[in-house]
């Protein structure tokens, strides 16, 4: 007598149409997380941004944002300045900064480069990362995603 060992046809398809049925309720379940993920560290990017340049209002001149001088944005926050804004050398006595060692990616966004556009359109076209206003100190996301539960804009952030 033959004695064949292995699995049926029958079998094998229960146990595929049980893994489809496990898949398609899990799957979602993840996407959901990841979009949470996204949006806490897109809040968090936001606050940090936000605490640093205020940290850099206090520390200079007539209470200036970063920018507001002869350094631009990016080397006022990834750099060093002195009181009045301007570029110094690492060690420079009364040296100011670095207020951040990288401008963080917008999680969010599709833009290539980590942009931060100062001034110009207002938050929310989607064409940088982020938007710095030189005139009011707001920094804002710039991307085109709104809260999946609030259902507001993340420039209103």
């Amino acid at each position: 007598m033959r004695v064949e060992k292995g699995f049926t046809l029958v079998e094998i398809l229960i146990v595929v149409v049980i893994l489809g049925i496990l898949a398609a309720i899990v799957i979602p379940q993840f996407t959901s997380a990841s979009t949470e993920a996204r949006e806490s560290a897109l809040k968090s990017d936001l606050q940090a941004m936000r605490s640093q340049i205020e940290l850099y209002k206090i520390q200079h001149l007539n209470d200036a944002l970063p920018g507001a001088f002869t350094a631009t944005f990016l080397q006022a926050m990834e750099g060093y300045t002195d009181v009045g804004g301007a570029v110094v050398a690492a060690g420079t006595l009364g040296a100011k900064g670095p207020y951040m060692r990288k401008i963080p990616v917008n999680p969010f966004s599709s833009a290539a480069l980590n942009l931060v556009r100062i001034d110009g359109i207002a938050a929310g076209a989607g064409t940088d990362h982020w938007r710095f206003d030189t005139t009011t100190g707001a920094f804002q996301a710039d991307d085109t995603e709104t809260d999946p539960v609030t259902g507001d804009a993340h420039s209103t952030y």
